[in-house]
């Protein structure tokens, strides 16, 4: 400011706030979140060790700039002097033949819509080739499974390692499948997935953020050899916090915390800490952690302790640490398995996390988008934006009667829909009973999607309130 004739400047510290963001406000209405310099600092300064970019390299974006996640990305892709390309959700696919980029940043929405169109464009293609196609990518699945397997880098929430036999017989038997499938690998790599590959466009790697990254997804990714990476943050932590580095890029988590970043589960009754593979409250301790709320005290209290650890609200566990076995390099690696506010309680008494047979769901390509409810009910239920395209072609193969490619009805696609849900979600902890199947898809602009196409659980139930509750008379 200006005294006079003289400028008087003011000192800025570290811990000065430095930007207000907005949480979308996908639990409730949004906050202002108080990020400083230090967090900011953090970000661009470590965000390297995941994203090893080097000068002239291409980024392709496609958040708005005032997201957390696409802020953080710019800020260190400016200090890298990397090549920053803009674009817009109709225009990604076509930008992403164009500009060929090194990386992509998004959410996993975006790679959701990429493994759709390749599976659609697969099934558009002559039966032979259809089933060829189909075929290869099974085994890919099955080669790149045991491959995690016997490199130690496959999942498992067991404290106890096994013993020494045990752990060389399952290596052996994922060595021995593996080598047998190579060969069928190696030609689905030459003659299927190089045209994949070159409708993708992405040269190094792929980051997932902002949501939870199915796991049919990611697996295709892999066995395609696309890599695509997983990350993990909120807009109180300015907001990356852990994610999978290329090195050590372990499925299913979003892999260990990035430098000077701590992770602890505790119980969400007591509060104390957990040991490693039990599921409980993730918590997050790092210089990227925000001062707090703006103007909200309270709000800050029921999130930020007095020691610096912020309550994230989601569930997850830390992967044990094993010297022997199939998970003998995940120790340390944090898995996430939904948000502590979207588990359903049923009037039984029973927790469920819907994101498991929402995922479970979406591997179908009758269903465009699907969210679980059942809230203080008996049985869990499900809203679902059908893809009628698909169902139209379905019906007939499924038995629907009356079924013709013209038209179903609203039961004859209910009845469709319902019967699928029940083939994807067999292995599921718990399945759905009714199902509420509507025209109008969740999105952006009907206020049902955040603008990172985020679901509004709260709006959506409240929208259709009166229909859930003749569902479940």
């Amino acid at each position: 400011m200006i005294a006079g004739s003289m400028y008087v400047h003011e000192t800025i510290s570290s811990d000065d706030v430095a930007t207000l963001m907005y949480t979308s406000g996908t639990t409730g209405n949004p906050k202002g979140v108080m990020l400083t310099h230090r967090n900011l600092l953090h970000q661009i300064n470590n965000l390297w060790d995941l994203v090893p970019a080097e000068p002239g390299n291409r980024f392709l974006s496609m958040l708005p700039s005032w997201h957390a996640y696409e802020r953080a990305s710019e800020y260190f892709i400016f200090t890298r002097g990397v090549e920053q390309v803009y674009t817009t959700v109709m225009k990604f696919k076509d930008d992403l033949k164009r500009y060929q980029p090194h990386y992509i940043v998004s959410v996993p929405l975006i790679f959701e819509t990429l493994y759709r169109g390749i599976q659609k464009q697969i099934h558009s293609k002559s039966m032979l080739r259809k089933v060829v196609e189909l075929a290869l990518i099974r085994v890919s699945l099955t080669y790149v499974e045991m491959k995690r397997i016997y490199e130690g880098m496959y999942l498992t929430p067991k404290e106890q390692q096994p013993s020494h036999i045990a752990a060389l017989l399952d290596w052996l038997c994922a060595r021995m499948i593996a080598a047998i499938l190579l060969p069928l690998h190696m030609l689905a790599k030459k003659v299927v997935y190089s045209k994949f590959h070159s409708d993708i466009g992405i040269r190094k790697a792929a980051i997932s953020g902002g949501g939870s990254l199915p796991s049919h997804v990611d697996r295709f990714f892999e066995a395609i050899g696309v890599n695509l990476q997983n990350g993990y943050g909120m807009t109180e932590t300015a907001p990356v916090t852990a994610a999978r580095r290329l090195s050590h890029n372990v499925l299913g988590s979003i892999g260990h915390p990035i430098r000077h970043t701590e992770f602890k589960i505790v119980d969400a009754e007591t509060d104390e800490s957990l040991p490693p593979g039990t599921k409980g409250i993730v918590k997050v301790r790092g210089p990227q952690v925000m001062k707090g709320y703006y103007k909200n005290p309270r709000a800050t209290e029921q999130v930020l302790d007095k020691d610096g650890w912020l309550n994230t609200g989601d569930i997850g566990w830390i992967a044990p640490h094993h010297s022997i076995g199939r998970s003998r390099n995940c120790g340390g690696i944090v898995v996430l398995e939904g948000r502590a506010k979207d588990t359903i309680v049923l009037s039984t008494g029973e927790n469920v996390e819907p994101l498991e047979i929402e995922e479970a769901a979406m591997k179908s390509n009758l269903i465009h988008q699907i969210v679980v409810i059942g809230q203080d009910q008996r049985r869990l239920g499900a809203i679902v934006v059908p893809n009628k395209e698909a169902a139209l072609l379905a019906a007939p193969m499924a038995s629907t009667e009356d079924a013709d490619t013209a038209a179903l009805t609203n039961d004859q696609l209910t009845r469709l829909i319902y019967d699928e849900l029940c083939t994807r979600t067999t292995d599921c902890t718990f399945q759905v009973g009714p199902v509420l199947v509507i025209d109008e898809p969740f999105t952006i602009e009907n206020g049902l999607l955040t603008p990172t196409m985020k679901i509004r659980r709260d709006r959506v139930a409240a929208k259709y309130e009166r229909q859930i509750d003749d569902l479940y008379k």
